[in-house]
């Protein structure tokens, strides 16, 4: 089987699938495994204790050590630094195969794995609402304020507001005043009242709900204040973000006249959740759902399938929920893709990777132990964990009146430097219906992010809710590589 993401999600699953008897290969964009959540620092900075910047380290810890010792033994090819552009019906060494993995490896290099089974655990990205001032220097994600603190050791400034919505705030703002930033406050655009509807959920994870109280007691040890129904509008500044204006929402998100405050910084960082990555998966044709939060997410079954036979996916790709769910639905995942290769009538490689120097097989064997089929505990932690996701989805999603905050001068494609008046245009005046007339009236998402950064506000600006990407390749290629590729290559 060949595994895309070596996250939570991936990780857990690929252990899993080699303790099932299953040979694995795992594509990694990263260049050390655990993804995003568990982000590292570089070795060169000769980290003491990198386990101090995160929680739940030994959930990582015993599992890094697993794959190293499956890595030992030969039962996973782990690819760091290797980003997969496609996957495609097709066949290898000969022999039918249902699926091919291109990707680039390290120097442009043409990487080409074949597998009777893929799983999808390409993670997610961070949602971002545009506001006047957004693109100023110091202005950053809430989750790259956590990154460039776990992977550099470094803060994005001495003053720093964490604002948006979502739990990644607490976590964040943690985090970075345990590191010597003064945080004067939380700006969290929900309420957590609305936790209320799903009291439920709530009580069958008591682990959350005290994970939640660490976090509200660093903020109190920090003096950092939550101000809870409030965003921040605008940011200010000339070379850089001096200071941010802050507003009270009414329960559409439209902020509240006469309630604006500023509060000076010299970073800011801000987020609104994530979104999960699908572009490998729709580009398969996998089948979609909308989330709680509005975002959109795989539709998967019970044993993490998707629509598409033989394409399994687990983590951030079903749906936002944290790296406790995204560990389990990666062991579901590899239980379901062990017991799904023991019914095939013949045995063929389960996986083997192609690059132009070498040509390995990697999988020889299928699980033949009956701890294939998924444990009835995996699955009750599945539903519970999930449950408690979609509270947490539903209570912090962006209410329709944001855009309000957003003057026609204001930036939202930051790649073409197209503003917000010129997308209402387009959806008025021009009668552009959906976000991809206005983006080829404005040309706004046709940069380099491809408007990851800017599509959820695009929509938003044209009427509509933010439709699931549908790219043929997932990632820049160079044109090299697609020209090498041969004629059956899929």
């Amino acid at each position: 089987m060949a595994i895309v993401g070596a996250g939570p999600a991936g990780l857990a699953a690929a252990v899993a699938a080699a303790g099932l008897g299953l040979r694995v290969v795992v594509l990694d964009a990263g260049e050390r495994p655990g993804g995003q959540f568990y982000r590292q620092p570089a070795a060169g900075l000769g980290a003491a204790r990198p386990e101090a910047l995160h929680h739940a380290w030994p959930d990582f810890a015993t599992r890094e050590a697993a794959l190293r010792a499956h890595e030992s033994a030969g039962r996973i090819t782990y690819l760091p630094l290797h980003h997969v552009w496609t996957v495609v019906p097709g066949r290898g060494r000969g022999r039918e195969t249902p699926w091919t993995l291109h990707a680039i490896g390290g120097a442009d290099l043409a990487v080409t794995v074949h597998a009777e089974a893929v799983l999808l655990a390409t993670g997610a990205y961070e949602r971002q609402l545009p506001f006047p001032g957004w693109t100023l220097p110091g202005v950053v994600g809430a989750g790259g304020a956590q990154a460039m603190l776990k992977a550099g050791l470094v803060l994005p400034g001495k003053r720093v507001v964490v604002a948006g919505s979502g739990p990644l705030l607490l976590a964040v703002a943690g985090s970075l005043a345990a590191a010597g930033a003064a945080v004067p406050a939380v700006v969290e655009a929900g309420a957590y009242t609305a936790y209320a509807a799903r009291t439920p959920a709530l009580l069958r994870n008591p682990g959350k709900l005290a994970e939640a109280a660490v976090h509200g007691a660093a903020l109190a040890r920090h003096h950092v204040r939550l101000l809870t129904r409030h965003a921040v509008t605008e940011a200010h500044g000339t070379d850089r973000v001096e200071a941010v204006t802050v507003a009270r929402l009414d329960r559409d998100w439209r902020p509240l006249p006469g309630t604006a405050r500023r509060i000076p910084c010299d970073a800011l960082a801000v987020g609104h959740g994530l979104v999960p990555q699908l572009e490998l998966a729709t580009g398969l044709g996998c089948a979609t759902r909308r989330g709680p939060d509005g975002t959109v997410a795989l539709h998967l079954d019970a044993e993490q399938r998707t629509s598409v036979p033989g394409i399994w996916s687990a983590g951030e790709t079903g749906g936002i929920g944290g790296a406790r769910l995204a560990l389990v639905e990666g062991e579901l995942a590899a239980h379901s893709i062990a017991q799904a290769l023991r019914r095939r009538p013949t045995r063929t490689p389960a996986a083997t990777a192609e690059t132009p120097a070498t040509q390995s097989p990697l999988a020889t064997e299928s699980a033949q132990s009956p701890l294939a089929t998924p444990s009835p505990r995996l699955l009750r932690t599945r539903a519970r964990l999930r449950a408690f996701a979609d509270a947490m989805a539903a209570a912090h999603r962006p209410g329709p009146g944001w855009t309000d905050w957003l003057r026609d001068d204001a930036v939202v494609c930051r790649c073409e430097e197209v503003p917000a008046g010129r997308i209402r245009e387009a959806a008025g005046e021009l009668g552009a219906r959906d976000a991809r007339t206005v983006k080829l009236l404005t040309r706004a998402g046709m940069g380099w992010c491809q408007g990851r950064m800017c599509g959820p506000a695009v929509a938003a600006l044209a009427g509509e809710a933010p439709a699931p990407d549908r790219r043929p390749l997932s990632c820049p290629v160079p044109l090299r590589l697609l020209a090498e590729l041969p004629p059956d290559a899929g």
